[in-house]
């Protein structure tokens, strides 16, 4: 049976009065669907919406205001002014995925490309936990949008959806940039990312730089969760290998990358796939990049908070880390030495982090900052604090050493 065309101010009317919604973000966040939602005009207190939320990328202040709740693994600092609207579960990607199983939602407004001519509708560059629940969710409305790539990966049929609204849309695009300190970083990691490594790296500045930087290498692949401008390059830059050279989940970027993300060289897939720790430990040479905010003296990065309050959440970094412990594995930390103009050191003192430990100790084998390299393996307590006092910024050190 064919879904209803509806108009975005129809939206409302086919939603539940309550229940959780699951609200598609990322870059395959939809303004029509979310505009929709505002327009009516109608209370939502009675809706709580969960999803994959970025910092920056996704707003939800509007909803907020209109008085939905959300259930979200990662923090979003509009939400940080809305605590009793939130109900924050931080909790890693395996984790996601059994709480997914076991609390359906109710309803799911995403974004697909228009159908194909097997009746088929791509995900397009956001394969994430819908392609694998979308099943268990008796209610389906889709945003169908021309400017979603069709991508290889997970789709859905046409005729399972509920509703549909057809609009063309932008899809909302991101560049961390550079700098100096990322470029200098990014030299540092290329020196020990083997030829022929199979690369996974996290959202930010360092992360993107680290990949840019690799452009020389051969041979490389990517399985990642995301996926940004960086691997883009390294593709046409002829560093990746030819046979299944990316699987991702979601590609956030610019134009630029969503254009090319229908080329067969990318392959999406949900994190039943890329967050697997089997399917992990069984690739050769995998190479985990990740940033964070904080390192502290033992070796255990902080990612997920600020003195002003969370801002993020566990995400996949400790699945990556889990299935990348095998004897070739590498798991890397990158980030700058300081922050706050270099008021602030980023390498701090056992007990002076902000937030929980996002990575332990043993999930980190090297930890990188402009000033060097910290290898970590094999080394005891005293070894390790040496090591990574050794990377601090040296008007840091002796404040770090006397701690």
């Amino acid at each position: 049976m064919a879904p209803a065309r509806i108009r975005p101010e129809q939206l409302p009317d086919h939603l539940p009065v309550t229940g959780t919604i699951w609200l598609h973000a990322s870059s395959g966040d939809s303004t029509v669907l979310r505009g929709g939602l505002l327009q009516a005009g109608q209370d939502l207190s009675g809706l709580t919406f969960t999803g994959i939320f970025v910092p920056g990328l996704n707003p939800m202040a509007p909803l907020l205001q209109a008085g939905a709740r959300f259930r979200t693994y990662f923090m979003l600092p509009e939400m940080l002014a809305h605590p009793g609207q939130v109900d924050f579960l931080p909790l890693p990607y395996r984790d996601i995925r059994r709480d997914l199983a076991l609390n359906p939602p109710q309803a799911a407004l995403f974004m697909v490309s228009p159908p194909d001519a097997s009746g088929q509708c791509s995900f397009g560059p956001v394969n994430d936990f819908l392609a694998d629940i979308w099943e268990s969710i008796p209610i389906r409305i889709a945003h169908v949008n021309p400017r979603l790539p069709r991508t290889q990966g997970r789709s859905i049929p046409f005729d399972a959806l509920t509703a549909v609204i057809e609009a063309d849309g932008e899809l909302p695009e991101s560049d961390p940039g550079t700098d100096a300190t990322s470029q200098t970083i990014a030299g540092l990691a290329a020196e020990i990312i083997p030829h022929g490594a199979t690369v996974q790296a996290g959202l930010g500045r360092v992360p993107e730089a680290v990949l840019r930087g690799l452009t020389s290498h051969r041979d490389l692949a990517i399985h990642s969760g995301l996926i940004g401008d960086s691997t883009l390059n390294l593709l046409e830059a002829g560093a990746l290998r030819a046979r299944a050279p990316i699987t991702a989940g979601v590609a956030i970027g610019t134009r630029r990358l969503y254009d090319a993300a229908s080329d067969p060289a990318f392959r999406f897939a949900p994190p039943s796939v890329t967050h697997d720790l089997r399917t992990i430990a069984a690739i050769d040479r995998f190479v985990t990049v990740n940033s964070a905010i904080e390192v502290d003296l033992a070796g255990q990065a902080y990612a997920e908070a600020t003195p002003k309050g969370y801002l993020s959440g566990p995400g996949g970094a400790s699945d990556f880390a889990a299935g990348a412990r095998g004897l070739d594995g590498l798991r890397i930390v990158a980030l700058p030495a300081t922050a706050a103009k270099g008021t602030v050191s980023r390498i701090v003192g056992m007990g002076a982090a902000t937030g929980p430990v996002s990575l332990g100790r043993f999930d980190i084998d090297v930890v990188i900052t402009e000033f060097g390299r910290a290898d970590l393996r094999g080394l005891g307590h005293e070894g390790r604090r040496a090591a990574l006092i050794a990377i601090a910024a040296p008007e840091h050190r002796d404040a770090l050493a006397r701690g």
